[in-house]
């Protein structure tokens, strides 16, 4: 199952590590949070449906 995390990384078409620089947090927490391992914190969540589609590449 692809987590939203993954799924909005994959549409911004961005690295893990570049997720991660965004969010300020880690690429290993990126990678937890898509593999189930661990869920982000509601703040992570809200910075995450802000970020727009304009940091496509």
């Amino acid at each position: 199952m692809v987590t939203e995390v993954k799924k909005k990384r994959e549409q911004l078409n961005l690295t893990q590590q570049e997720l991660a620089d965004m969010l300020y947090v880690t690429r290993q927490s990126i990678s937890n949070w898509e593999n189930g391992k661990s869920h982000p914190n509601s703040d992570i969540l809200k910075q995450l449906n802000n970020i727009q589609l304009s940091y496509k590449k």
